[in-house]
Formats: structure tokens, sequence, C-alpha cells
């Protein structure tokens, strides 16, 4: 095939534009490198990880990078999150009592589990220093209570009653109202008084932390959601008895607390991006 010679001028020019294009474009990544700049995706670390807990985030983000900490041995699981924007506590096994003073009574507890316990206090307190986004679901909901110097109720049933049936054999279909306190951030975020949510406990915040307040009761008057008292300067931080990780996004009680959790650690995220 036959160039002529403004054909062939126009060619390499094409070429050497592209490629100086493509150097601009090296050249950028490269200087936002050497400052400290990354292109990188949202990173949420989960206590224990489990598909209801993944589908619940990213059905607020679908980009996000799930870190599943229970794996890992706690020394490296704190440096882990060390890299990420957020937390999540999990739901799951019995606390020991031993944590909050009760340790006789272990043997009314079900299912405990030491290491779970050890390494999640261990990612609170990294989480708390970072000024890390915290959220917590059933067991991390009472958890942070604990840490926070709180204690639980052992068993429901047989030291509160069952006036609300807190717990039921088909734990999916199991359901009750709470009501949300109108002077609470939950308030504020979801603007209902009351809803119906997927519960499944025998346990409960007995004695509440000096640092926390209550935003949501269920109607026997168990604490159902929990926040800090004093938020000025401090990280953001909630609580929920309940699981919204297995109920509708449209529920408010759901899909407005992962979109708010997701979004606080976006601002997490871009924070660490300018430090």
């Amino acid at each position: 095939m036959f160039y002529t010679f403004d054909k062939i001028l126009l060619i390499m020019f094409r070429i050497f534009n592209h490629l100086k294009q493509s150097f601009s474009f090296i050249l950028i990544i490269l200087l936002m490198l050497s400052c400290g700049m990354k292109v990188s995706k949202l990173r949420i670390a989960l206590s224990k990880s489990s598909p209801n807990y993944v589908q619940w985030l990213k059905k607020s983000d679908p980009d996000i990078q799930i870190i599943n900490l229970y794996t890992l041995n706690k020394n490296v699981a704190i440096e882990v999150l060390g890299n990420c924007d957020g937390l999540l506590l999990t739901g799951g096994e019995d606390i020991y009592p031993g944590w909050y003073g009760r340790d006789t009574e272990s043997s009314r507890c079900t299912d405990l589990n030491l290491r779970r316990d050890s390494l999640e206090i261990a990612v609170i307190s990294k989480a708390l220093e970072l000024k890390m986004p915290v959220f917590g679901i059933c067991r991390g909901h009472q958890l942070l209570n604990v840490y926070l110097g709180g204690k639980l109720i052992i068993d429901i049933p047989t030291d509160y009653g069952q006036s609300v049936t807190h717990m039921c054999r088909d734990y999916i279909h199991c359901f009750h109202e709470v009501y949300v306190q109108r002077n609470s951030t939950l308030y504020q975020l979801t603007g209902i008084d009351s809803a119906s949510v997927t519960t499944n406990h025998h346990q409960a915040v007995d004695f509440l932390s000096p640092l926390l307040t209550v935003s949501a009761r269920s109607a026997d008057g168990l604490i159902e959601g929990i926040e800090w008292l004093n938020p000025e300067g401090k990280n953001f931080l909630m609580g929920v008895q309940w699981h919204p990780e297995r109920m509708d996004k449209s529920n408010p009680l759901s899909g407005k607390l992962a979109d708010k959790f997701v979004s606080e650690c976006k601002t997490y995220l871009n924070s660490r991006k300018h430090l």
C-alpha cells in the first residue's frame, strides 16, 4: 500500500500524540504514588465474615473490598485493620461472661469462643485508637458495650422475661418491633419511631456503658440500639441488637444503616488519603 508524504506525517503525528498522552498518564500515576496517594477501593474489615454481611454492605457499594479478620491471628489482624476504612463486628457466639465480671456463670452460655473474643477486643481497641467507623450487629453490639465497661444479661428468658420473643427456632422468620429514641442519631438517620426487625439472641445489654446511650428498645424495654453518649470528637459508632443483614434493604432499619456506615467509611478513607 502506497502512502503520500502528507499521510505519513499525519500517522507519525497521531502516534506521537498517543505516546505523549500515555507518558503523561504514567507520569501522573508516578507522581500520585510518590506523594503517597493511592487509587484504592474502600476496604471494610469484618470480625467474622459470612455472605449475608457481605451482600448487605455491597448493596450500598458493590466495589467494597471485604477483609475477613477471623482467618488471621490477632497481631496480623490488628496490622491489617490499620489499612482498612471501617470495622463491622458481626453476630455469632455468646461472649465469655468473665469479660464483664460474671465468669462463674459461663455454664449458662452457649457456644463460647474465647479466641474470637480476644481477637475482636483487640481490633475494637485498634479501631477506636484510629477513630475508624465501627458498626456492631447482635454479638458485635453486645461486645461494644462490654468493651466500653458495660455488662450483659446472661439469658433473657430466665433473667428478664418472655413478654417479647427475642429468639426462635426458625430465626429467619423471627420478628418483633423496636422503638427508636427521638433524640438519637439512629432517629436522625431513619426518621422513624418504630419498625419490625429480625431477631435472634438470648443475651442482651444489661448495664449500659457510661460512654454510650440507648438509641432503640423493644416493647419489653430491652436495649436494642446503642451509640456514643457524647459523639463530639469521636469516630462513628453504632450498635444494633437485630440483624439488618437479614432484612430487606427497603426497611429503614436495614438499608439506611448500611448506607450510613459505608458513607462514614468513605469519609474516613478520604481523610486517610490526605494525611
